[in-house]
């Protein structure tokens, strides 16, 4: 059995998406000992944001006309989703930047989808394959918050993940991490932290169901 797992932090310490991430792994690891984990950390070893377009347009050049780029682009996108492919279950952990899509998640998801495997079209690439996306949130953007509606991320990751790739997907959130952080947010220190420990309770159970 292989986990493949993708991180998206631009953090290389405290990040929140991967302390919730990490206990999903670690409860997949428990149920499978001695089986591979394959990572993948976007936010750290970056995409080239240039990939993309060599990518797209080296997939409608015969293989033998290609640029160097273009040939270095379809490697890379293949490469995305032979990791996908070859993983028994998937683990994502994708914080909300700016309330969008991380760049590096874009770029990312983009690339996978130049890939003839991923086309539309095609079969759903994770079809019914489990996968867990572990995504946090700085500030609150629940009903009824004056920010409702502004996250932009986890919808577009549920239709991508989900409805286009057809992934039996969970979802494990965490909103408020920018509380302790942020002064602006010390009233909401108690809600943050029940916000914490449930997120840190959903990981566990989801990590136990991605391993089931």
């Amino acid at each position: 059995m292989t986990l493949f797992r993708l991180d998206a932090s631009i953090r290389t310490e405290g990040s929140a998406s991967r302390e919730i991430a990490d206990i999903v792994e670690a409860e997949w690891v428990a149920a499978h000992p001695g089986d591979a984990v394959e990572r993948r950390h976007i936010g750290i070893d970056v995409l080239p944001a240039s990939a993309w377009g060599h990518a797209i347009t080296g997939s409608q050049t015969p293989a033998d006309e290609r640029s160097a780029d273009q040939q270095a682009a379809v490697a890379l996108a293949a490469t995305l989703v032979d990791e996908l492919l070859a993983a028994d279950a998937v683990l994502l952990a994708v914080p909300l930047y700016n309330f969008g899509v991380s760049q590096h998640v874009k770029t990312w998801m983009d690339l996978v989808i130049t890939d003839p495997r991923a086309a539309a079209g095609s079969d759903p690439l994770l079809a019914g394959k489990p996968v867990v996306l572990c995504t946090v949130r700085g500030g609150a953007y629940g009903g009824g918050t004056p920010r409702e509606g502004w996250d932009h991320s986890t919808d577009y990751l549920r239709r991508i993940l989900a409805d286009v790739w057809g992934a039996d997907l969970t979802v494990v959130e965490r909103e408020f991490t920018l509380v302790g952080v942020n002064p602006a947010l010390d009233d909401f220190a108690d809600l943050a932290a029940d916000m914490h420990q449930g997120a840190l309770a959903s990981a566990r159970e989801a990590g136990k169901a991605l391993a089931a």
